[in-house]
């Protein structure tokens, strides 16, 4: 799906930052100044999402997840509800140190939270003091709040979405570190050198966030329906196989026809 500039126009994916703010390497984006802001321009943008998109979507296609970041306050709820529907994982509280870098540690507490639900499930939890049960409910809540929306996340992921990679400058970091791809949402305050695939726009504003965050997830959907599609393919001739082998016999009966 084209992206059009008149969607993004009217999300105000366009407003940038003071231009007092702004970093001078984001100037190839930036179409102009008016009244002391920064103007993104869109045309770019618009360019930016679609690559962005396609190499998101070879990635879904791939089996590989996309890691979503987002800690501040306008783009938790979006981000949260965008990379739920599609089945992804995010992190919108406060980014767990070495969540890439030492991922080993975090899959640890990843299978803590599961043996504590495995507690509740078979009774042990019950045969635990009052005060013991506290402190594994407080436990669990806490993992659940920093944790539970990577629990299916197994292995490193595929790419990273970061939403202002001026706040989220430790993820960036770390999948720096460990050449994982980073495609973020740039706002002119920020340095574009520092992501693989650059969506050049206001990264403030719940409405511009919710627009990018839309075209992204609707790529990457397109990417899982792909995958869907070659796997069901794949079956699809092993069921028919023994339909396959039955053409054959009737082939031979009908030659014993023609010979009486």
């Amino acid at each position: 799906m084209a992206v059009e500039v008149k969607e993004l126009l009217e999300a105000g994916v366009h407003f940038g930052h003071l231009t007092r703010k702004w970093d001078p390497n984001m100037a190839p984006y930036v179409y102009m100044e008016r009244n002391g802001i920064h103007i993104i321009n869109l045309y770019k943008t618009a360019a930016k999402i679609d690559e962005a998109g396609a190499a998101l979507a070879k990635i879904a296609a791939s089996g590989r997840k996309i890691l979503f970041v987002a800690t501040k306050k306008q783009a938790k709820d979006i981000v949260a509800e965008k990379a739920g529907e599609i089945n992804m994982p995010y992190i919108t509280e406060r980014w767990p140190g070495g969540m890439l870098t030492n991922f080993v540690t975090i899959r640890k507490a990843v299978k803590k939270m599961a043996s504590i639900d495995r507690m509740k499930k078979d009774g042990t939890f019950m045969t635990l003091s009052k005060k013991e049960r506290l402190q594994v409910d407080r436990l669990r809540a806490k993992l659940e709040k920093n944790l539970g929306s990577i629990s299916d996340m197994t292995r490193l992921p595929g790419a990273l979405f970061v939403v202002d990679i001026k706040r989220e400058h430790i993820a960036i970091k770390e999948a720096q570190k460990l050449n994982i791809p980073i495609f973020a949402m740039v706002d002119t305050n920020s340095d574009p050198r520092q992501v693989d695939y650059v969506i050049p726009a206001n990264d403030d504003a719940s409405k511009s966030i919710n627009k990018i965050l839309s075209h992204v997830t609707s790529a990457i959907a397109g990417g899982l329906a792909e995958r869907k599609a070659e796997k069901e393919a794949k079956d699809a001739p092993k069921a028919e196989a023994p339909k396959a082998k039955a053409a054959p016999a009737k082939k031979a009966e009908v030659a014993a026809e023609e010979e009486e």
